[in-house]
């Protein structure tokens, strides 16, 4: 009885026993540890790639401007944009020019009288075609013409999808004018063993040519839907 009795009081006065509390400053201190969240890692720096393009400076030093000692450039069209810009008005002036050429020399050749053999297409002979140079246009075939305005736009596609797989593009340090057409230009390789000094020259000689031309095949067309608007033209 005695030692059940002792077991039931010491039973009861632990029941009153103070459990641990931790102290303030310590529960303090591990609500700060866990209210401070872990720093967000820095978003890593992507480099991107580095677009380099023909200077202005560059591009504008061709052609050579011995005829008149400057560059001719009344509107101030060269001093706009940026190098890219430059870049893309020769891409596109050596092309114009290039076509104007070819433009102008046919005009020339049609209106001279001379045809290739055979014919253009079934029942139309090249030697039927019309002397003036719109007449002869209007005398080919839709369907022709068609296919010339197909060829060319395939001309225009393969040049800019070569450009990327085969060298630098115009704008992105390669030459404004270069054709990347295979075999489009010099199949025969004539240019590869020629100098850096000749091939300037030639480049040069092409752009005025091409400028040249693109006011000649203008002043034929302007004569030839426009009586007297050109003066000193004959009939084309």
């Amino acid at each position: 009885m005695k030692l059940a009795l002792a077991t039931t009081l010491f039973a009861s006065a632990s029941a009153f026993v103070p459990t641990a509390r931790v102290a303030p400053n310590v529960a303090l201190h591990m609500s700060e540890e866990a209210a401070v969240e872990e720093p967000e890692p820095e978003p890593v720096a992507v480099e991107e790639p580095t677009i380099s393009c023909m200077s202005r400076e560059a591009i504008l030093a061709e052609p050579n401007t011995i005829e008149i000692g400057s560059k001719w450039d009344p509107l101030g069209l060269s001093d706009i944009g940026s190098d890219e810009t430059i870049a893309w008005f020769r891409h596109a002036e050596v092309k114009h020019g290039r076509v104007a050429m070819a433009a102008f020399v046919g005009w020339w050749a049609v209106g001279a009288g001379l045809h290739f053999p055979g014919n253009l297409a079934t029942g139309i002979e090249f030697a039927s075609i019309p002397t003036k140079g719109l007449e002869a246009w209007d005398a080919v075939p839709g369907w022709g013409k068609a296919q010339m305005l197909l060829f060319a736009g395939l001309i225009e596609f393969h040049d800019e999808l070569f450009y990327s797989r085969r060298g630098e593009h115009y704008l992105r340090g390669g030459t404004p004018g270069k054709n990347m057409v295979p075999g489009l230009y010099d199949p025969m390789g004539l240019t590869k063993s020629k100098s850096e000094e000749f091939k300037a020259r030639g480049r040069s000689v092409e752009l005025k040519n091409g400028r040249l031309a693109m006011i000649g095949i203008a002043g034929m067309y302007f004569a030839s839907t426009i009586p007297g608007s050109v003066p000193f033209q004959p009939a084309c």
